[in-house]
């Protein structure tokens, strides 16, 4: 992809993120958002159809990265839990001014939603249906534990991340252990 359109496209993002730091997601207009991003609205419209493409295209990326973020050097299958929670909590706290403001402005369920989603995906591959966890439905468990642990990364993001990224995976570790629900 050319240079100049992935430079568009990275202004255009930022100023929307920028823009939904400061007031809700309704109220941002594309006008807005080009003025902020230093190009002509048309560019705007040349990348995307409108702001809620945008919005998409945004949360797309972000989790597309928080996914690739949690695969150890790359590896796609037997991923450590420990390695992919501390990788996943380390890309949370670098890029902790877009999953704040996705995460607090009143206008995203649909952030918190897709964030679920993904962990409900990551987690039914993973998930330890062995000894204790047996005589429990996968989806039922599946979706106990997806619901525990974005929760837990909401609360962390939302309270401006009081604790480092590897004592959070660690505690998470140690919840999901407890449960036995990985593998050891």
């Amino acid at each position: 992809m050319d240079r100049r359109i992935i430079k568009s496209k990275q202004a255009i993002m930022g100023a929307f993120i920028k823009l939904m730091s400061e007031k809700d997601f309704e109220r941002i207009t594309i006008n807005e958002i080009a003025e902020e991003a230093n190009v002509n609205r048309g560019t705007v419209y040349l990348h995307y159809e409108d702001k809620f493409d945008l919005l998409n295209q945004c949360i797309d990326t972000h989790l597309n990265e928080l996914c690739e973020s949690c695969l150890s050097d790359g590896e796609t299958s037997n991923v450590a839990p420990k390695a992919s929670l501390l990788n996943t909590f380390r890309y949370l706290e670098q890029h902790a001014f877009f999953y704040s403001n996705m995460l607090t402005n009143k206008s995203m369920p649909i952030f918190r939603e897709r964030l679920l989603t993904l962990a409900i995906k990551q987690i039914e591959k993973h998930l330890d249906m062995t000894g204790s966890n047996q005589n429990i439905r996968k989806e039922i468990l599946v979706q106990y534990v997806a619901s525990a642990a974005v929760g837990a990364m909401e609360w962390w993001i939302v309270n401006s991340m009081p604790y480092p990224a590897e004592y959070m995976a660690e505690q998470v570790l140690q919840l999901l252990e407890r449960e036995q629900l990985t593998h050891q």
